[in-house]
């Protein structure tokens, strides 16, 4: 078995609209699973997961940028092509 998988997330031309909602949708998955961990790690250690706080702020500067590049494709009239491909690849624990 080949120890890299690569898997189409989305693929396609959406119309600014479910560009919008696509894209927020997964971002916001991703910053809800960031929240979470920083918070389990408040919880659990009484310090921050700072590897989750600059994450969440990246996450955010990029629905920024997606935001915008959406306004200007609706202002426009145009549509967004949107590729996302997802790569897994088994590795050895560091733990």
């Amino acid at each position: 078995m080949k120890n890299i998988k690569e898997l189409k997330l989305i693929e396609g031309n959406f119309s600014p609209d479910e560009a919008r909602e696509i894209l927020m949708n997964v971002f916001l998955g991703k910053i809800q699973f960031h929240q979470n961990k920083k918070f389990s790690s408040e919880e659990r250690f009484g310090k921050e997961d700072i590897n989750a706080v600059n994450r969440i702020l990246e996450l955010k500067k990029s629905m920024i940028i997606i935001s915008e590049l959406i306004d200007i494709a609706k202002q426009n009239n145009e549509t967004l092509k949107i590729t996302s491909e997802v790569k897994i690849q088994l590795s050895k624990s560091k733990i």
